[in-house]
């Protein structure tokens, strides 16, 4: 069997897998990234946060994405019934870009790997990683290319991007449930025909169900006069329905006055998917000579679109954890690496269990909302749930008390 070496394995070429590679290879490293798939291909989680415009340009790829085209984005909007309410990202607590982009998965990955290319990094596409080791001094992996030979890497160090793949957590047994009941989704993308000045484009929309407080719907816009639209509810809610996945999706769709409305014009030419138990969970984070960056340690959900914000934190600590120990520095992976990187998770966790529970949406639908309180949430909403400055990411318990406040 052909052995290779490599100072840094990468499983994926995601984005946490394309950032990490682009820090990496500033500090000198080598690197190589394996990916299962051809790109382009399809993901969800197009909506992105403006914390991650940090991390993109941190790795070198700022000008390659703003040259891409993609949607601006500045905030997003939500409706319940007849209440709106909507958050403008520039308006915030925390310091930091107040902008992003709302982005078509297919070609956003396909411009952050491609940077990743440009820097040095050895991308290959489908290559996939079938056995692990690390056990010995040198962790190594077996990998099958396209034509069907399997070789080995041997690396210092590996990094699991794998995102749903999860193949670290599935290979090495560090899977474990995640606390959230089971949800689903249905979605697609559209030909949204929304006429102009009846929507802003420039932020993404999430709808409540009339009924169900935790049935919700993302509607992201494009660039293109396209938008991704999708439902997510608990899969028994889902499974009431009948018909194909786009017909499921329509259906639900219907129930929602202000969001079926909306979409009155739309041209429906592409089929929904779905995807179902996607919150997951694992035993540690890292390990001997192992990290996991983003989906493949832990998905909370989608709600708040911080899937790709949380994979590109994860590959920033991972990567300056990677620095010290290569430099002869101890590192402590539970303490410089999970520890901080949960602490943001955690603030997410409590909106988004405040979400599903209705307190959160009583929240921000209240009338009459403090002006700072607002900005703080504003600030975690843009994906800076790191800075513990704001009382919200410090103390995240906090928010019941506000819910509490807004209920009365």
């Amino acid at each position: 069997m052909r052995v290779e070496q490599t100072e840094i394995l990468i499983i994926g070429a995601g984005p946490a897998g394309a950032v990490a590679a682009g820090l990496l290879r500033k500090q000198g490293r080598q690197v190589l990234v394996l990916e299962k798939e051809q790109f382009p291909r399809f993901s969800i989680g197009e909506s992105l946060l403006p914390q991650s415009m940090a991390y993109i340009e941190a790795a070198g790829y700022l000008q390659d994405v703003v040259e891409a085209g993609f949607q601006y984005k500045n905030g997003a909007a939500f409706q319940r019934g007849d209440k709106y309410t909507a958050f403008d990202f520039r308006e915030k607590f925390s310091s930091g870009w107040g902008t992003t982009y709302q982005v078509q998965r297919a070609h956003f990955d396909q411009v952050l790997a491609n940077g990743a290319a440009k820097a040095g990094a050895d991308v290959r596409y489908q290559h996939q990683v079938v056995a692990v080791d690390v056990a010995g001094e040198t962790p190594f992996v077996s990998v099958v290319a396209p034509d069907g030979e399997t070789y080995r890497v041997n690396a210092r160090f590996l990094l699991d991007a794998s995102g749903f793949g999860r193949i670290l957590p599935r290979l090495l047994d560090l899977e474990t449930p995640s606390a959230f009941p089971v949800r689903g989704a249905y979605f697609t993308h559209v030909e949204d025909n929304i006429p102009p000045g009846t929507f802003d484009r420039s932020k993404i929309l999430v709808s409540v169900h009339p009924l169900h407080v935790d049935v919700w719907f993302w509607t992201i816009p494009f660039s293109n006069g396209r938008c991704s639209q999708g439902v997510v509810a608990r899969t028994d809610f889902l499974d009431k329905y009948s018909g194909s996945e786009l017909e499921r999706l329509r259906a639900i769709i219907a129930e929602v006055p202000t969001l079926s409305g909306l979409l009155k014009g739309a041209n429906w030419d592409t089929p929904a998917r779905k995807l179902t138990g996607y919150a997951a969970n694992v035993k540690s984070l890292a390990g001997r000579n192992f990290a996991l960056l983003g989906n493949a340690g832990e998905f909370l959900d989608p709600v708040f679109s911080s899937g790709v914000t949380i994979a590109f934190k994860s590959a920033s600590l991972a990567a300056a954890a990677i620095d010290r120990e290569f430099q002869g520095e101890t590192v402590d992976w539970q303490a410089d690496y999970a520890v901080p990187l949960k602490q943001g998770v955690d603030a997410f966790r409590a909106f988004v269990e405040s979400w599903y529970a209705g307190g959160f949406q009583d929240v921000i639908f209240k009338p009459d909302q403090s002006v700072e309180v607002r900005k703080m949430i504003s600030a975690i909403l843009a994906g800076y749930a790191w800075d513990r400055r704001n009382p919200y990411v410090a103390e995240p318990w906090r928010l019941k008390t506000l819910e509490q406040l807004c209920a009365v």
